[in-house]
């Protein structure tokens, strides 16, 4: 079977993708960037796509060719960064299913959510509910799956806050009080995929994919850190959600700046209503029933790779605001005492020589201080604060070599600088 695999290297789709290949199935993969799709499925045949572009049927034609079945597992938890959710997750989708009748493709597989509905309050949970009431009503022969908290060898959004918070030193802070989690593994999701494939009577019905228990976010938090291998807290800290709201929002503002927190408000005002349904429907139509939260973790690696990535998130927006302010900071400060600062250079140049140099310099600072703060320019502002450092050194060295000696150490201090912006760019990377 030829299948089309939306959101191909996505949390669970990149699940769905290795389970289609190794049960002989054609995947043909859209993604944003087919060259790392192509790294991380290479079985798959990949398009380069951009589901915000794909509003009209006639422009999922090219990829619908040949195809026997459709499985959308792209998604996104707010618009920001590069989302538009109303299109991306109801337009997008919708023509993509008037595409599928017209073309005569039968079999739609959609991914969709827990609470999703028209109605919802959120803009994720009402965009997928309005897509899955689009398929709903179509002609097609569909089956809507709904997952609860995946938990997958890889994190994002908000398996990715669960690592986060189970890395903090010490203490653990929680923030969704009584919330109620039930969690489904990503595998056995790609599992429930191909037996929709492969079983025309499950059609036309949507399901809850997830594990009988419920458990509290302080029993599920903890039992993450417990399969990290972090030391059992001294204390748990039950925070009011009204404060990690306020966090969730300065998530929302960097978000502007392109940069997708696990802890944007979608994702607080999700968890907070409970991540549940009932699995029963699905036990009973497959035969196949979830695996507990105990057995989901015992089948995940757990190793030093899982902690660095948990501690990394952790401190890397602290590292991206720290080197920013640095040169933020250094340029405001060399403008505001233009000429002080020129004094400490001419001993090796004119007057006029060093005001210039002090002048262009600030600016540059704070434009390398700007572009780290957007996403999209993030490793360019890395670069360019590696390069300017080491010129700075370099010309400081020739000019004024006397600073190596001096006591606050002006020019030994810029090397942790430049190490940090090289370890920040090279982790600074997408799911």
């Amino acid at each position: 079977m030829r299948v089309l695999l939306l959101g191909g290297y996505g949390l669970v789709g990149k699940e769905i993708g290795h389970a289609l290949l190794q049960a002989g199935h054609e995947v043909v993969a859209a993604a944003r960037n087919p060259d790392l799709g192509k790294r991380l499925l290479p079985g798959a045949i990949w398009f380069q796509v951009d589901l915000n572009n794909l509003i009209k049927s006639d422009d999922w034609t090219p990829l619908l060719k040949d195809c026997d079945a459709v499985i959308n597992a792209a998604g996104a938890l707010q618009s920001g960064g590069g989302d538009r959710l109303s299109v991306s997750q109801r337009d997008s989708l919708v023509s993509l299913v008037h595409a599928c009748e017209q073309g005569g493709i039968s079999r739609f597989l959609q991914i969709s959510a827990p609470g999703a509905s028209p109605d919802a309050e959120t803009e994720f949970l009402r965009t997928k509910g309005e897509a899955d009431a689009a398929l709903a009503a179509s002609t097609l022969s569909w089956v809507t799956l709904k997952p609860g908290l995946v938990l997958a060898p890889t994190a994002f959004g908000g398996t990715a806050l669960l690592r986060t918070l189970a890395a903090v030193p010490g203490v653990q802070p929680l923030l969704l009080g009584t919330a109620r989690f039930q969690c489904v593994g990503a595998r056995e999701v790609a599992e429930a995929v191909l037996t929709c494939l492969e079983a025309p009577h499950i059609n036309r019905q949507s399901y809850d994919l997830m594990e009988s228990e419920a458990h509290s976010f302080q029993d599920l938090v903890l039992a993450v850190r417990r399969w990290l291998g972090f030391a059992p807290p001294r204390a748990v800290l039950n925070l009011p959600l009204f404060l990690g709201l306020a966090f969730a929002r300065l998530a929302d503002l960097a978000a502007v700046f392109g940069w997708r927190s696990p802890l944007r408000s979608t994702a607080l005002k999700v968890m907070a209503k409970d991540v549940a349904g009932d699995p029963e429907p699905w036990r009973k139509a497959s035969g196949q029933t979830m695996s507990g939260l105990g057995a989901i973790l015992a089948d995940l690696p757990s190793t030093r790779q899982e902690r660095i990535f948990a501690r990394h998130m952790l401190v890397f927006p602290l590292g991206v605001l720290v080197l920013s302010a640095f040169w933020l900071v250094s340029g405001l400060v060399a403008l505001a005492d233009a000429e002080r600062a020129g004094l400490v250079l001419e001993p090796g140049m004119t007057s006029g020589q060093a005001q210039l140099f002090v002048y262009a310099g600030a600016l540059v600072d704070l434009a390398i201080g700007c572009t780290l703060l957007f996403r999209r320019w993030f490793r360019l502002g890395c670069l360019l604060s590696i390069t300017v450092s080491l010129g700075y050194l370099l010309l400081a060295s020739l000019l004024v070599p006397a600073l190596w000696l001096d006591p606050l150490g002006p020019l030994v201090k810029v090397l942790p600088a430049t190490l940090l912006a090289l370890y920040l760019a090279m982790l600074a990377e997408e799911r």
